[in-house]
């Protein structure tokens, strides 16, 4: 709403490049606009018409009150302006300027002679709220004073101007508007993204469901006669029946970002790290623990996953509570760990946690000292990770804390985690999850002897997550970042301190060797071995460790030292190389 709001206003304030580029004010408004108040004067004394717009709608009294010129503003009133005039971009009257920029004299001006305090532009935002956004104290104090309502929503996103406020920082103006009977529990609207599907995931909906259900008959029919399995069609994240949650398919995009809004002035200033504004609003009765009811996210949740750790830590001595989770699972402890390693990606991730004065280790001990539990887990993948461009290839629905940063071959927050309790062998879970559009289903047959893993159950654990889970399907490569010392330390730390099993297996069967020839790791590789790894393990696509180091996908390159390494020690190359 703010964007919206500040661009049609700049579009109206270019204007005034065009017509200043004028050797002489022709019309009155052009007169208002350039300041010349003489001009303007002359030209009302020679009948022009005083509420004449320029192309935007700007009349000389919008032009009056954006100046904060309170005497122009009179003069033009007394010669018939128009105090109610809109423009025609935004429908902004001269009142909504005089808010904006504008002062408490031009303010009392125009709304002595008729403005309407609460008047409303198109989308619904009133002189307040553009007050409130600018932190124009002296003018939000005279519209207060003339009656505004302080806790009108404007129609766009159901915000209000404590919220308009808050997200911009303006301490005094939150501040004068708590005095004046804001409302702070408020929260904005709320958008189920559910509800709204695009045509094209609702096409690659219902072919995922006909081929689930394919799959499921083709299993119950091999069962009941007795036979082989047959060729099927594996559908990445389709899910067989019984799943958790009571979710049997894949989700589409929309569905995992489900609802959005509903944030209260808290949230807003949690969001943007406006710590005075925080303990301003909290001071004054705000709820610290205000659940949003899109998400259940907390406003320590809103700071944490924005990177605003300072922020986070106050909110924790004002008594938040670390272990309030939102929908998806997310909890605030991996979300510290979510934003100092977040993928590089093409949408802008977070970047404030690099200028807080608390580091993320320092903000996860505060945040376990205060009884942060360390094996939350989530419900489902988190969108906001990669955003709509996923190229880690990874569902982490089920993941801990202590995952996350075993997945970031982070030694240091691995062994925090663990010293306050974390399960070091706890992994994600084998998700309902969601199939990309442009994923084909493959053909495949299940060679290996490994028994189903259904829906819900074990997935990925840390020491595979360390290993480098998906590159061995692209572009994971060009986006996981992880901890300067490297995957290999955080495997040895996991292997020797913690006892992870190194023949231990994700629900599509790979072990860490297979991630590891993945990258074409062969120092890893021998570590493995050496600690009792089996390099002939087969996952259940059929796929060898060989066959992973063998560009088993058009987006990854072979490795042929690697694949000699593994032959020599008599893993299998079914010489399948499909970038090659």
């Amino acid at each position: 709403m703010r964007t919206t709001a500040y661009a049609a206003i700049a579009a109206l304030m270019l204007s005034a490049l065009v017509y200043g580029a004028a050797d002489a004010p022709a019309t009155i408004a052009e007169a208002a606009m350039a300041r010349d108040g003489d001009t303007v004067r002359r030209l009302l004394k020679q009948g022009a018409d005083v509420n004449a717009a320029q192309g935007d709608g700007m009349t000389a009294l919008h032009w009056a009150a954006m100046h904060g010129d309170a005497a122009l503003a009179e003069t033009l009133l007394y010669g018939g302006g128009n105090p109610r005039a809109t423009t025609r971009l935004g429908g902004y009257t001269p009142l909504h300027l005089a808010g904006q920029s504008g002062t408490r004299a031009v303010v009392e001006t125009l709304a002595a002679r008729g403005a309407d305090v609460n008047a409303r532009s198109t989308t619904g935002a009133t002189p307040l709220m553009l007050a409130a956004s600018s932190g124009n104290t002296e003018a939000l104090q005279a519209l207060l004073e003339r009656g505004a309502d302080a806790n009108a929503a404007e129609s766009a996103n159901g915000q209000t101007a404590l919220m308009f406020g808050a997200a911009a920082d303006r301490l005094e103006a939150v501040r004068l508007l708590l005095k004046h009977g804001a409302t702070p529990g408020v929260t904005s609207k709320v958008v189920d993204l559910s509800d709204v599907i695009a045509p094209e995931d609702k096409l690659q909906q219902e072919i995922r469901d006909a081929q689930a259900a394919k799959s499921a008959k083709a299993a119950a029919d091999t069962a009941a006669g007795g036979g082989a399995p047959p060729m099927r069609a594996v559908a990445r994240g389709t899910p067989a029946a019984g799943s958790v949650a009571g979710v049997t398919r894949a989700y589409t995009y929309n569905e995992l970002i489900g609802k959005q809004g509903g944030l209260s002035a808290l949230h807003f200033a949690a969001r943007q790290g406006a710590l005075p504004t925080v303990q301003a609003l909290v001071e004054a009765g705000a709820n610290v623990n205000q659940l949003s009811p899109a998400d259940a996210t907390s406003p320590l949740l809103i700071a944490t996953i924005n990177g605003h750790f300072d922020t986070a830590r106050a909110l924790l001595d004002l008594g938040a509570d670390p272990n309030l989770v939102s929908e998806a699972g997310m909890s605030p402890l991996y979300a510290v760990l979510n934003v100092e390693w977040a993928p590089k990606a093409f949408y802008p991730q977070p970047r404030a946690y690099l200028q807080q004065q608390i580091g993320y280790l320092d903000l996860m001990r505060a945040l376990l000292d205060k009884g942060a539990d360390p094996n939350q887990r989530l419900r489902k993948k988190i969108w906001y990770t990669q955003y709509n461009f996923d190229l880690l290839r990874i569902d982490e629905s089920g993941a801990t804390p202590f995952w996350r940063a075993a997945y970031a071959s982070d030694v240091e927050a691995m062994t925090l985690l663990h010293s306050y309790g974390a399960d070091p062998l706890m992994p994600t879970t084998k998700p309902a999850g969601r199939t990309r559009i442009g994923d084909n289903e493959r053909e495949t047959r299940e060679t290996s002897t490994l028994p189903p893993v259904p829906v819900g159950g074990p997935g990925i654990p840390p020491l595979l997550a360390a290993a480098g889970p998906g590159y061995g399907e692209g572009f994971a490569a060009n986006a996981h970042r992880f901890a300067p010392g490297g995957m290999l330390a955080a495997v040895r730390f996991l292997v020797e301190e913690l006892g992870a099993d190194v023949n231990a297996t994700d629900a599509e069967g790979n072990t860490a060797v297979h991630n590891a020839a993945s990258r074409g790791d062969n120092e890893m590789i021998n570590y493995l071995v050496s600690k009792g790894a089996d390099v002939k393990k087969v996952n259940r696509s059929g796929q060898t460790t060989v066959d992973m180091a063998n560009g088993p996908a058009q987006r990854t390159q072979p490795y042929p030292e690697t694949i000699k390494l593994l032959e020599g020690m008599g893993a299998k190359n079914n010489h399948k190389c499909v970038s090659c």
